[in-house]
């Protein structure tokens, strides 16, 4: 069961990920967690905190994924490479396109909150060691990681703001992963 600091910070993710930066503020999060008022304003003081406490909460809920993810066979083939990124690239905007959504507004805010920056940079570090030890896995020495996750981020960063009707990035991940590591 959630804690309480998690219930707000859970919330704060479905509000910024729903309804945008403009909508977050503590008494909204407060609403949309079924809290009394002041409860997300005594867990996260300022609009600095609680944006720095969705970056760890989001951090936390990815790395939970991503472990959950790593107890698979790690891919041993680039078709398998290739079709184990497609899936987690439509898990990211269909399953997860609110929580997706949320890490990108972050990513914006980021620019005019200096704390979230180290949130965002150590994030997406831990992507990238992750891809890369898938890499490793295929192409010992490849350091085509971080190319990897950039056109990923830029590949989700399209479907959210303009969803194709019948979208199936596998094709796509296939030839970039093929070009990357043949």
């Amino acid at each position: 069961m959630p804690t309480k600091r998690e219930q707000i910070l859970d919330a704060a993710i479905e509000l910024l990920g729903t309804r945008g930066p403009r909508a977050l503020t503590h008494r909204a999060v407060d609403s949309l967690a079924e809290m009394p008022p002041g409860s997300a304003s005594n867990y996260f003081r300022t609009r600095e905190a609680l944006l720095c406490g969705i970056a760890e909460r989001l951090e936390e809920r990815d790395y939970a994924d991503w472990n959950a993810m790593s107890r698979t066979p790690a891919p041993a083939t680039i078709p398998q490479l290739a079709d184990g990124l497609a899936a987690v690239l439509t898990h990211a905007v269909r399953t997860d396109r609110t929580r997706t959504l949320a890490r990108y507004a972050l990513f914006l805010e980021a620019q005019t909150v200096p704390a979230l920056q180290e949130s965002v940079r150590r994030g997406h570090e831990r992507l990238t060691a992750w891809i890369a030890d898938m890499i490793g896995n295929i192409s010992p020495g490849n350091t085509d990681a971080k190319l990897l996750v950039d056109y990923l981020d830029g590949a989700a960063l399209h479907e959210l703001t303009s969803p194709a009707p019948n979208f199936d990035p596998h094709t796509t991940v296939d030839r970039i992963v093929r070009a990357l590591l043949s």
